[in-house]
């Protein structure tokens, strides 16, 4: 008896654990049903707007005076005084002396000429009145009826000594002209770039002094492609307009950045023939502020900008970021009901910043800016705008987004 228990009994337990578990699972209470949720993608929109300023065109380019002078010697000599402007970085004004040549020579030599103009004006007189004495004793001979010739007149005497007064004029000329070469000068405000000389240095004719370049107006050749000529008006080769298109400047310059003005005073009038680009001159005034125009930070020659050109309208135009454009000329859109849409667009121009579109969007619809890895037509979004604050994630239940579908089917 006892050993038909000790069988039995093992199988029983096993059968009355696997009852009460299946008991249990049947009384155990339901869990409370969670409905799934679907929540919507957040994304910056922003509202299109009709542009009312004008398309600008960007180039680049380096700024250089618009006269530059290599100074030259024209007389020989040795260098006497040099000014203390006439140094690297020296900025002198028009007419100053920079340099001077030993004089000596000249000054005696404009001496010379001078003595023997007043020699030919003396024989110029002496002949002239040999000519009128000869005039009269020929009329008190032979009477008024009778012409005499040139040679009693003696007129070709005469004729000789004018041509030597006006030769030592022509000496005089020379020697004054000389001397005043002595002194170096130029006939604008500017700033020397390079001195090659030192005092008591020779110098002949011919020998290099220096280069010095005038502060008045930089200049700066911004080249343009055929599509940026398009949306500019600019002044035909060869005219000069009495409207300059405005132009906004971007350098660095000592580590500071620094904007400046300019105008558009011409176009070279030439395609270049390597890049196909045609070449737009920008002029600055007074770039130094050194004239009395007051210059924030000095545009200094040399110095590389970025160029902004005002174009020309762009008035009805929608205007957007660059960023908002997708592949394919092709916007994000967020329509009434939040849902995304993907429509495409006419591009007029577009820029590393900015976007010009025709009509195919209106003023006040919403343009999402957000990148959307995997966009669907349809998708559900949540929006907020560029500027205002984050809103609260939107959730929707399953059952409302497949109503919310259906309803748009």
């Amino acid at each position: 008896m006892k050993k038909t228990f000790a069988i039995l009994l093992p199988p029983a337990l096993i059968l009355i654990s696997i009852l009460v578990v299946a008991l249990l699972a049947m009384n155990r209470p339901s869990p409370p049903e969670r409905e799934a949720t679907t929540a919507a993608m957040l994304v910056e929109v922003i509202e299109a707007d009709a542009s009312d300023g004008h398309f600008n065109v960007n180039a680049q380019g380096t700024v250089k005076p618009r006269t530059e002078t290599t100074i030259v010697a024209e007389v020989a000599g040795r260098v006497v005084e040099v000014s203390e402007s006439f140094s690297a970085g020296g900025f002198f004004r028009a007419g100053e002396v920079l340099a001077e040549i030993d004089p000596s020579d000249y000054e005696a030599a404009l001496l010379q000429a001078r003595a023997e103009m007043a020699s030919a004006e003396a024989q110029l007189a002496d002949e002239r009145a040999r000519s009128e004495q000869a005039r009269k004793d020929w009329e008190r001979m032979h009477g008024s009826e009778r012409q005499p010739s040139d040679l009693v007149l003696r007129l070709p005497q005469l004729a000789g000594a004018e041509a030597a007064v006006q030769a030592a004029e022509a000496a005089v000329m020379r020697a004054e002209r000389n001397l005043e070469r002595t002194r170096i000068r130029l006939p604008y405000d500017g700033l020397v770039r390079v001195r090659d000389i030192d005092l008591g240095q020779y110098v002949s004719a011919g020998t290099s002094l220096g280069q010095a370049f005038a502060v008045d107006v930089a200049e700066i050749r911004l080249p343009l492609s055929d599509q940026d000529l398009a949306f500019l008006d600019l002044p035909r080769p060869g005219r000069f307009d009495t409207y300059f298109t405005p132009v906004t400047l971007t350098g660095s310059v000592g580590g500071q950045r620094g904007h400046w003005t300019g105008r558009v005073v011409r176009t070279e009038g030439v395609v270049d023939e390597n890049t196909r680009l045609s070449y737009a001159v920008v002029q600055v005034d007074d770039p130094y502020g050194l004239l009395g125009n007051l210059q924030p930070l000095p545009l200094q020659m040399g110095t590389f900008v970025q160029a902004e050109v005002r174009g020309r309208s762009a008035e009805g135009l929608i205007e957007l970021p660059r960023s908002a454009l997708r592949e394919g000329d092709t916007l994000f859109m967020a329509d009434e009901n939040d849902r995304l849409e993907i429509r495409n667009v006419q591009v007029v121009r577009a820029t590393a910043h900015r976007v010009y579109l025709h009509n195919d969007i209106q003023t006040g619809e919403r343009v999402i800016t957000t990148a959307i890895p995997v966009p669907l037509p349809g998708m559900l979004l949540q929006t907020r705008s560029a500027d205002g604050p984050e809103p609260e994630l939107r959730v929707l239940p399953a059952g409302d987004l497949a109503a919310m579908r259906e309803e748009d089917s």
